[in-house]
């Protein structure tokens, strides 16, 4: 058992070479949900503890995940192991129970770990894209008869979760930096998307979070294969030891003659072997590069060529990732889990050059966490360019602690100062926001909804007003 230093709960990787008790607070996250799953699938008896009822617990009581709605001591009684993700407080009950027991606590970069240690884990790690590229990677493993296991953060249309276990030998993995899980996680491969700046309240610095990806690298045990447009992580693709795939003119593995139509890409990845014809139903140039980095980790892995291409071409998606929730009334609302101003500027860049025709993008971004708005809201100054309309709201605290000051509005100021045309409108109420997109959106608009926090359900809200009659403007 290793055990090394984290910033909340202390970061044990456990021995799972046995069945153990397991106990997941919190198991209600996508992050910890996924864990549990993946645990109950290796043979592990596993309980969850959550405060309040939620969809994802009954998938997880299918799988023989034993849940408990609200916190008790009692839960942990008799667990081998009791693991949480940095979400949930250090000092609460069950926790501080599992402690003075003597019985192993560890975060979720802990257990992750020790998931991989059981298997062959191949990883996608950066600030952007992981979700999507992990998904596909692991669907090209599985069309070459790979089966693998995964832990993905987000449900994978074409099998409908976000996490499984197989005695394959293979597992695909997000690596997450926002914690340091992906500092702990022992791997055979991986997909390195890009390096942003994020997570400074858990880093320091933007020198350290660089820093963290460098000695990531140096610790994967097989492929590294790594973005070469990213502008900081383009100079590790360049290493001696790194695969660089992208956009760029000296990537190995690079995505040529992109054309999108209809809501799908069709280029070319130019690459050691040769070029292969990829058509990949997903809008956004940022789509082609994520699926240039998966199918370049697989073909490093063995995989044909031609089988990833196929398997690239009936690729579903993922959840939240530019998820057309309805089209009503000629007007189409997407939802997107993006939250950071790279991920806003591809998503509408998506929207507005997908080839659908639609006559206006209107944006509509929840912000998140006030730490992190307190220190990049600069940053989203320019990246609302592709849209017609912006509709910004107040702060989704996701736990944090709210700063003087700090507030949707430091948003709405950076964007109207950089470009004094747009359109701008801040919405600080719910009700007030779900109105006035009601009576905004029209025919022949696409309205992209954006955040990390409850901003997902906008769409459907929205949708329920407007079949109500509810369609007159606030603004």
């Amino acid at each position: 058992m290793t055990t090394v230093s984290d910033t909340r709960l202390p970061t044990v990787v456990p021995d799972l070479s046995e069945p153990r008790r397991i106990h997941v607070v919190g198991v209600g996250g996508p992050g910890m949900s996924a864990v549990a799953i993946a645990l109950a699938g290796m043979g592990h008896s596993v309980s969850g503890s959550d405060i309040r009822e939620r969809q994802v617990l009954e998938r997880l009581r299918a799988a023989g995940v034993e849940i408990h709605i609200g916190h008790d001591r009692r839960h942990v009684h008799g667990c081998d192991v009791v693991t949480a993700s940095t979400a949930i407080p250090v000092d609460l009950n069950e926790l501080d129970e599992a402690r003075r027991r003597g019985v192993t606590v560890t975060s979720r970069a802990g257990i992750l770990a020790a998931i991989c240690a059981r298997t062959g884990a191949l990883a996608v790690s950066g600030t952007h894209g992981k979700t999507t590229t992990s998904s596909m990677l692991m669907l090209i493993l599985a069309a070459a008869g790979r089966r693998p296991g995964f832990i993905i953060g987000g449900d994978v249309a074409d099998v409908g979760t976000g996490a499984e276990w197989t005695d394959s030998g293979v597992f695909v993995v997000e690596a997450d930096e926002s914690d340091g899980t992906h500092s702990h996680l022992p791997l055979v491969g991986t997909v390195l998307t890009n390096i942003d700046r994020d997570h400074l309240d858990h880093f320091g610095s933007f020198e350290a979070l660089v820093q963290s990806f460098s000695d990531y690298l140096d610790r994967v045990e097989g492929p590294r294969v790594v973005c070469a447009d990213d502008p900081v992580a383009g100079s590790m693709a360049r290493r001696d030891d790194c695969v660089s795939y992208g956009l760029a003119n000296d990537a190995q593995y690079r995505a040529v003659d992109v054309v999108a139509s209809g809501g799908r890409q069709d280029f070319t990845i130019v690459h050691p072997g040769g070029s292969t014809a990829v058509r990949l139903p997903l809008r956004g140039v940022h789509n082609a590069v994520n699926a240039t980095g998966a199918f370049a980790l697989a073909v490093e892995c063995g995989v044909d060529p031609e089988v990833a291409a196929a398997a690239l071409a009936g690729f579903g998606g993922v959840a939240r990732r530019f998820d057309i929730r309805a089209v009503d009334g000629g007007a189409t609302f997407v939802d997107d889990y993006a939250h950071l101003p790279a991920e806003i500027s591809a998503v509408l860049a998506a929207a507005r050059n997908s080839g659908d025709g639609w006559r206006r993008v209107i944006a509509v971004f929840q912000p998140n966490r006030f730490n992190r708005m307190s220190e990049i809201w600069p940053e989203y100054a320019g990246c609302f360019t592709d849209a017609d309309l912006v509709v910004l709201t107040d702060i989704y605290s996701s736990g944090t602690v709210p700063i003087p000051g700090v507030t949707g509005k430091l948003v709405v100021n950076a964007v109207t100062e950089a470009d004094p045309g747009k359109r701008v409108v801040w919405m600080r109420q719910r009700d007030d926001l779900v109105r006035y997109l009601a009576g905004e959106v029209r025919d022949g608009d696409v309205c992209v909804s954006m955040g990390c926090g409850d901003i997902a359900s906008l769409p459907d809200e929205v949708v329920a007003v407007r079949s109500r009659g509810g369609r007159s403007s606030v603004a």
